[in-house]
């Protein structure tokens, strides 16, 4: 095992920094402290190094505008309706970023520079980030200690945690939101087979929020219990799915292991994604239409599986509330096989 750091930028007092963690196998993870961002997933090839999910050209590109990939989104991935959290007779106001609702945290800890640390024995390295939220940024009530960590390990698992802690009452509901692709730059995601452990989905709204509770997946093109191509969902012009340009919906775990597996046409490359998580947001990279910053990605050419408290329909945030001292845990694991 082995993990190597390089500055590439200096700002505001704070040095970005890609940090390399490679293990026995050949395999390399990049990770920059700017968003706790999952930069690259590299695997070894006959022609060398290959990155199988969505990355940005360069470290200091993800400072210059917000694309979400690999970042550690939070406060509260995904959307709150109208910004409002409601308890007893309280609201909270959030900003609102995405029309007349708040999505991603405002400008969330994706944006942020996080402190840092790494370790590495013979068989695993970590590298832990941690940064320090100020009560009220982003309308988020609570000073929050949170702390991400990556866990490498020589048999091709990738173990990424998140623990937290507000001293006031809080909401909180963080992602990692990396784009896989598995089959490098050159081919979008339609091909690839994602199986779910998942019989309940949720439907959207035009706001793409949540409105009419669960619904099975029997019968529908959400069914993904068994592993099917991506595409035949894209492609079926089902109206939830043209609606949203593809997929982009909360996925309602059974619990058993794995929660979800990805794997390229051909079967020879898998993701097995376990999680702490009760749902996860499938979204098929529907926005990317190859400008800006991220001139090189497309729709369609990412898939994400984003481990979370599912979205809620309205000012209701029991599911996401942190008491005051207490410690929010949750991790999720994604096994490569190639």
């Amino acid at each position: 095992m082995s993990i190597k750091v390089v500055r590439y930028q200096r700002e505001n007092q704070h040095d970005y920094c890609e940090i390399t963690m490679e293990n026995n196998q050949g395999m390399q993870v990049k990770l920059l402290n700017y968003g706790a961002t999952l930069e690259k997933i590299l695997i070894p090839t006959a022609q060398g190094l290959e990155n199988i999910i969505m990355s940005l050209d360069s470290p200091a590109d993800y400072s210059k505008a917000r694309n979400f990939l690999g970042g550690t989104v939070g406060r509260v991935v995904g959307r709150i309706r109208h910004g409002q959290w409601q308890y007893g007779n309280h609201i909270v106001q959030l900003p609102l970023n995405d029309g007349q609702n708040h999505i991603h945290g405002g400008t969330g800890t994706d944006t942020q520079v996080f402190d840092f640390s790494t370790h590495f024995d013979t068989h695993q390295s970590t590298v832990a980030f941690i940064l320090f939220d100020a009560d009220g940024n982003n309308g988020y009530p609570g000073n929050m200690k949170l702390q991400v960590s990556y866990t490498l390990d020589n048999d091709n698992q990738l173990t990424y945690r998140i623990k937290a802690v507000s001293d006031k009452l809080t909401i909180f509901n963080p992602t990692n939101h990396v784009y896989f692709r598995l089959n490098g730059s050159e081919s979008d995601v339609l091909g690839l087979n994602l199986q779910l452990n998942s019989d309940v989905y949720l439907p959207l709204d035009a706001d793409s929020l949540p409105y009419q509770g669960r619904k099975s997946v029997e019968g529908t093109v959400f069914d993904f219990r068994n592993a099917k191509p991506v595409g035949t969902v894209i492609n079926s012009h089902d109206p939830e799915i043209d609606a949203e340009h593809g997929l982009n919906h909360p996925f309602l775990l059974r619990g058993d292991d794995p929660a979800a597996i990805l794997s390229s046409p051909d079967k020879k490359r898998r993701v097995v994604m376990t999680t702490k998580s009760p749902s996860i947001v499938v979204y098929t990279a529907n926005h990317f239409d190859h400008t800006g910053i991220a001139k090189h990605i497309g729709q369609y050419d990412g898939i994400t599986l984003e481990a979370q408290v599912p979205p809620a329909e309205g000012s209701d945030l029991t599911a996401i509330t942190l008491f005051p001292g207490e410690q929010f845990n949750t991790w999720t694991k994604w096994q490569f096989e190639y």
